[in-house]
């Protein structure tokens, strides 16, 4: 899945990822202009976006109530941002508080010693937040990171207008969705859109399919490093039932040249050229901004995906970007240290922050929002989406985010090559059991 990092985003519509858009520009505050982080007091570095302003509000309201202590706030274009925490990490230069999107990056820190352990110390902000995603800034079974904005799960987006139109019941199982595939090629409808030219939508299928088939534990043996776990016969059954969709007409026959970037995918949807589209929830706001009437007249629906029959994985599971986190550099004094950790704990998504996310339409990664939500403008659907990562037994970070780089990119390429027809099943797992072994 294309990381939450480089995707197009729509304040106040949906569920986003606004703060991690590409921009060119840095932001404004209180902020030095590019210094490195201090180990003697208070920094932290973030990203530019919509979400910006939120953050900056945050370490404002601390610095009012700890003016002797206060934050050097610095905003980044993605990769900037990205490049200077790389260069800065571990060499005493980096900031105090290091924003990161836990996986393989975090596993990175951890095993260089960057970063501290947070077990025990960051109860308070855990106590309030969404458990399943606060396991994802673990490793090892320590804390090591807290989460910092909101939650966005992969959602099944239908067309409700299609589907009353030929008698389709929306798919809860594999089955029925294959069903539903039948019934839309028959009628020269493209039944699920995919956005093949991007890549990353991709992932989503094998993601899902996998868990749904194996459940959870087949892709942790990957992560673990053990010895072939490519070769699980979940991933292969996964893998040969994107062949069965492919070879069934399910993404027609141009989804290599769609970009989803652009919201093409979204359009093939709200245009009534295609059925369905598995997408991540930040597309809602694609949806918002493209086709309001679509949105406003209920023919946008949305589903979890579908449970595969005989499968071990729980069909409550849900795959996605959990959040982003906070995470405490090992290179601040241990004085400061003690400060970032009161400021996770007092002021870290608490309730003046997620009132601020709300409002923008983004849902933090936090309890107890089942009676805010309903009130708010599409309310249907952030209920939706919130109740998919709350009622989650487990929430899977996107695979290209779990993995280290160069693993990553070489599932990438092998997964389009399967979806194209350039390679078999046993050509992936080939292929990606060779990075476990370098």
């Amino acid at each position: 899945m294309k990381p939450v990092t480089r995707r197009a985003t729509l304040a106040g519509l949906g569920i986003s990822v606004p703060a991690l858009v590409t921009l060119s520009a840095c932001g404004g505050g209180k902020q030095p202009a590019g210094g490195a982080g201090s180990s003697s007091s208070l920094s932290v570095w973030a990203l530019t976006g919509a979400k910006e302003d939120t953050y900056q509000q945050s370490f404002d309201a601390w610095d009012d109530a700890n003016p002797d202590s206060p934050f050097a706030v610095e905003f980044f274009a993605n990769d900037s941002y990205k490049e200077k925490i790389r260069t800065s990490i571990g060499s005493g230069n980096a900031p105090t508080l290091v924003f990161n999107w836990a996986g393989g990056t975090l596993e990175d820190y951890v095993s260089n010693e960057s970063v501290v352990d947070l077990s025990g110390k960051v109860d308070d902000v855990l106590s309030r937040t969404i458990e399943s995603i606060a396991k994802v800034g673990e490793v090892d079974g320590k804390q090591y990171g807290v989460p910092n904005n909101d939650t966005q799960p992969v959602v099944l987006y239908y067309s409700t207008e299609l589907f009353e139109e030929h008698g389709v019941t929306p798919p809860t199982t594999w089955a029925e969705l294959m069903t539903a595939v039948e019934t839309f090629v028959e009628a020269d409808i493209i039944p699920i859109a995919l956005a093949g030219q991007s890549v990353w939508p991709e992932l989503m299928y094998i993601q899902y399919l996998t868990d749904r088939i194996g459940g959870e534990g087949v892709f942790e043996k990957v992560l673990s490093g053990e010895a072939d776990a490519w070769s699980d016969p979940a991933i292969t059954s996964a893998l040969e039932s994107i062949v069965e969709l492919v070879d069934a007409g399910a993404f027609g026959s141009s989804f290599g040249s769609v970009a989803a970037d652009a919201g093409a995918d979204a359009a093939l949807v709200h245009t009534g050229q295609a059925a369905m589209l598995l997408q991540g929830s930040w597309v809602y706001g694609t949806f918002k901004q493209d086709a309001p009437d679509f949105v406003a007249d209920g023919k946008l629906g949305f589903l979890n995906f579908p449970a595969v029959e005989g499968g071990d994985g729980d069909p409550s599971n849900v795959v996605g970007n959990p959040a982003n986190f906070w995470s405490v550099s090992s290179d601040a004094d241990e004085e400061v240290q003690e400060l970032a950790i009161q400021y996770l704990n007092d002021f870290n998504l608490n309730e003046e922050m997620v009132e601020s996310f709300l409002a923008m339409g983004a849902i933090p990664a936090v309890k107890d929002l089942e009676d805010k939500l309903p009130d708010l403008d599409d309310g249907d659907f952030l209920s939706f989406a919130y109740d998919m990562v709350t009622n989650a037994p487990h929430f899977q970070l996107s695979w290209d985010q779990a993995l280290p780089a160069a693993p990553a990119q070489e599932l990438l390429t092998n997964l389009s090559q399967i979806f194209l027809g350039e390679k078999e099943p046993a050509d992936l797992v080939s292929a990606m059991n060779a990075t476990l072994d370098s």
